[in-house]
């Protein structure tokens, strides 16, 4: 009797040290998150006060498929940057993948940044602050449903990878055939990316492995990063329908 007790104190610290281990990653990988996010909004804002939109649409305009060109160098550069922040051999390297994925998604995202910025001073808009407010509202909304209900969404896995190809295939033929991307494709994007946010938060809280704040700060930060970019272009749209 007194050694069943003895195995169940030792159950019960077992789950006091996973519980203690899991909220201390909880709290790393949102504070990595924070400082990705700052930079980003920094390293935007030198871009854009260094490169004016004439520099920048002139490097796209060289060929038909710049475009097409930077998008493959930014997968590129992601997929080097997960592996990075992935690594089990060096945290500095984690780091170095958190860093690089900050800059590709700073430059990818710079054309966008560069033509609201140019309305928000010429036309007298705030999409910049109204995308920033949304895209961290909903964020913030959906993260909390994680955390509140629990839930478990990682059964969006296969859903989100099929949803994803899908959208990369249209995005490539809009780049190859010219054709632009509207309102109702901005919105389907926020919307799988809020699937994405909530299936990375879920993956965060029961799932992720513990030691790797940093990679998994990573991907909450592309899903974050992602979504501002659509729900910038769906405010600019709707602030210049006239």
């Amino acid at each position: 009797m007194q050694s069943e007790q003895e195995f169940d104190y030792g159950r019960v610290r077992d789950v006091s040290t996973y519980a203690n281990a899991r909220a201390t990653f909880i709290r790393q990988t949102y504070a990595h998150l924070a400082v990705a996010v700052l930079a980003f909004i920094g390293l935007e804002t030198l871009l854009v006060k260094t490169f004016d939109l004439k520099q920048i649409f002139g490097v796209l305009a060289v060929s038909p498929f710049s475009w097409l060109i930077v998008l493959l160098a930014f997968w590129g550069a992601s997929a080097l940057a997960q592996s990075w922040a992935r690594s089990e051999t060096s945290v500095g390297l984690q780091y170095l993948g958190l860093a690089l994925y900050v800059v590709a998604e700073a430059l990818i995202c710079l054309p966008l940044v560069a033509v609201a910025a140019y309305f928000d001073e010429v036309k007298h808009q705030n999409n910049l602050l109204q995308a920033g407010i949304v895209t961290v509202a909903m964020f913030a909304g959906l993260t909390c449903t994680v955390f509140v209900t629990k839930k478990d969404f990682s059964f969006l896995g296969p859903i989100l990878t099929m949803g994803s190809w899908i959208a990369l295939g249209i995005i490539v033929a809009g780049i190859i055939f010219g054709f632009t991307l509207g309102l109702f494709f901005c919105g389907a994007m926020v919307a799988l990316i809020s699937g994405c946010i909530l299936y990375n938060t879920s993956i965060v809280l029961h799932n992720h492995r513990t030691d790797m704040p940093v990679a998994a700060a990573l991907f909450l930060f592309a899903s974050i990063a992602t979504l501002f970019y659509y729900v910038l272009y769906i405010v600019m749209l709707l602030n210049n329908r006239d």
